[in-house]
């Protein structure tokens, strides 16, 4: 391989400067000498050890490298810059880290335990950020180029990914990735990390055991597919589940699961699939329970018919501030399906398919609660009724910054539970 000098005076960079430097000159030697189209071909474990060979010689010839600059840490950059997602890919890596976000070439923001903190990972320029974000898209077929400057798709490993490029981001291409979690929660997790009590996670799994309707709400970054997907669990093996989702994120341990992901529009010739088209077949393919991962538009109108007919336990999540403004906004997209239905008509549809809307939200310490469990009784006058079953007392702050209070039970006993729940389970409060 041949190898030119390496254009550096290192005594007048410090080692953060030498390192990138370093860097580029490696990447740009690899990308000129080594074919990357053989390289693919290869499998997995022999690429990655072939790459840091070629690395490696490179290395040998440049010399010694800038101080406080291990060539460990140079080798590990330039494969990350090959067969990964260049600076970002070690966040990525870190089992600890939720989302990573790329506002510029020098910001770079990542989430641990709920709580925003900036990376020293940085990129070269904007062309650098627009590369890896065609890296990103390239394997799913999607667009990204000034006609198409938005694209949110999903990763090989499950992950979301946004990506918007100028002129809709001014300043910088932007990446955001929200990491698909594999050491998925269950109730037991939730309770052991104090998201809800024992107490309310005993109500809730058997509430969704004898098949009650359930609407999970909250905020971005809330946990409510987390919380989705620890409620699936109590779901007899014995039942056929049908998902829908966009993009699927939801993990059933169920062995009778069908899975249907909504495809977006991406050229002329590909016909976009919606949530409610899957919606629709779905009432077809004789599920027991459908469980819309998120409902956010004219879908609604067929959940709430899929609930009032024969479908009950099912379950979905919707973005909203609190019970009461996710009925507001089931009742706002369910007007957006088209049907001229009086509003009165809307809300009586509500109150007879939802049973028990969910409050989840991320705290400013970080941590994510269960803020309350309210039952949707009935129709009173023009307002669909709520009543809160448990809601969360928040206590004094803790010295750390943590926000301390606990899920309590009202002592409300549920009127569906004259229904489903012939008798009150030992430890509930109601």
């Amino acid at each position: 391989m041949t190898v030119e000098p390496y254009p550096i005076t290192r005594r007048s960079l410090d080692a953060d400067l030498g390192r990138r430097a370093l860097v580029m000159h490696v990447h740009d030697q690899i990308i000129r000498e080594l074919d990357l189209r053989a390289l693919e071909a290869l499998p997995e474990a022999s690429r990655r050890a072939h790459l840091e060979a070629s690395i490696s010689a490179v290395l040998a010839s440049a010399g010694a490298t800038p101080p406080g600059v291990t060539r460990r840490d140079v080798i590990d950059e330039v494969t990350n810059e090959v067969l990964g997602l260049g600076p970002i890919q070690a966040l990525l890596d870190d089992p600890d880290v939720s989302e990573v976000m790329v506002n510029a070439p020098d910001e770079v923001y990542y989430e641990r335990n709920g709580v925003l903190h900036e990376s020293e990972s940085r990129f070269r320029d904007a062309a650098h950020i627009q590369r890896i974000a065609d890296r990103i898209v390239a394997p799913l077929g999607r667009r990204l180029d000034e006609t198409s400057p938005m694209v949110d798709a999903r990763l090989a490993d499950g992950s979301r990914v946004n990506v918007v490029l100028p002129p809709i981001a001014v300043h910088s291409p932007t990446i955001t990735i929200r990491k698909f979690r594999h050491d998925r929660f269950d109730m037991a997790d939730l309770v052991r990390v104090g998201a809800l009590t024992e107490e309310a996670a005993a109500f809730l799994s058997e509430s969704v055991r004898t098949k009650v309707n359930i609407l999970i709400s909250g905020g971005t970054g809330s946990g409510k597919t987390t919380l989705l997907s620890a409620l699936s669990e109590s779901i007899p093996e014995s039942e056929r589940i049908v998902t829908i989702e966009d993009p699927v994120e939801i993990r059933l341990r169920q062995r009778h699961v069908v899975t249907l992901e909504a495809r977006p529009s991406v050229t002329n010739a590909r016909v976009e699939i919606s949530q409610r088209d899957l919606l629709r077949n779905a009432l077809r393919m004789r599920p027991d329970r459908i469980i819309l991962g998120e409902v956010r538009g004219s879908e609604a109108f067929d959940m709430m018919q899929a609930m009032n007919t024969g479908h009950e336990g099912s379950m979905s999540t919707v973005h909203a501030n609190s019970p009461r403004d996710a009925l507001s906004r089931v009742e706002n997209m369910v007007l957006m399906a088209g049907f001229e239905l009086p509003i009165a008509a809307i809300r009586e549809q509500i109150a007879s398919a939802l049973h028990l809307v969910i409050q989840v939200s991320r705290l400013p310490d970080g941590s994510r609660r269960v803020m309350a469990i309210s039952e949707v009784t009935h129709l009173e006058g023009s307002v669909v009724g709520l009543q809160d079953i448990f809601h969360f007392e928040r206590g004094l702050p803790g010295e750390d910054g943590r926000i301390n209070g606990t899920l309590l039970a009202t002592g409300i006993r549920p009127r569906f539970a004259e229904r489903f729940m012939p008798a009150p389970t030992a430890g509930w409060g109601l």
